[in-house]
């Protein structure tokens, strides 16, 4: 299993992004910049990986323990995941050109405001690994 330090470097290096581009993105010239669109490629693939490994790693150790209070809570992160996927699969499809992901942004306040929901929606998300499922899977090894 992958450790609780690498998860929460994954999730350090994804709050570092989403803070860099919530400043960077107030500039509407700054969002055409390829530094700017490499970034956002970044931080969603950086997204996809965490919740790739967290579904890999961490949910079957949880549902393999046979506690059924952590079966249930897990079940709710993996709702959750799927919901994050939902969110970032339609931000994408409205705000990435390509798969290079380059910009493009027409509405620049509508994009600042999908954006900052996106950052906030990944936050609480990550914020709720960190506070409750990290915790519980580690209570699973004692």
């Amino acid at each position: 299993m992958i450790s609780y330090e690498d998860l929460n470097n994954q999730i350090h290096k994804i709050t570092e992004l989403s803070n860099v581009l919530s400043y960077l993105v107030q500039d509407r010239a700054i969002c055409d910049t390829a530094t700017c669109c490499e970034l956002f490629h970044r931080y969603v693939n950086d997204i996809k990986g965490h919740i790739d490994m967290v579904e890999r790693q961490v949910y079957p150790h949880i549902l393999t323990s046979g506690n059924q209070k952590a079966m249930n809570s897990v079940g709710n992160f993996m709702n959750g995941s799927q919901e994050v996927k939902r969110i970032l699969k339609q931000y994408t499809r409205h705000w990435c050109r390509d798969k290079a992901g380059t910009l493009d942004i027409g509405d620049h306040p509508a994009f600042i405001k999908e954006t900052d929901k996106l950052f906030e929606v990944m936050f609480e998300r990550l914020q709720d690994e960190t506070e409750k499922l990290y915790p519980l899977s580690r209570s699973l090894d004692k």
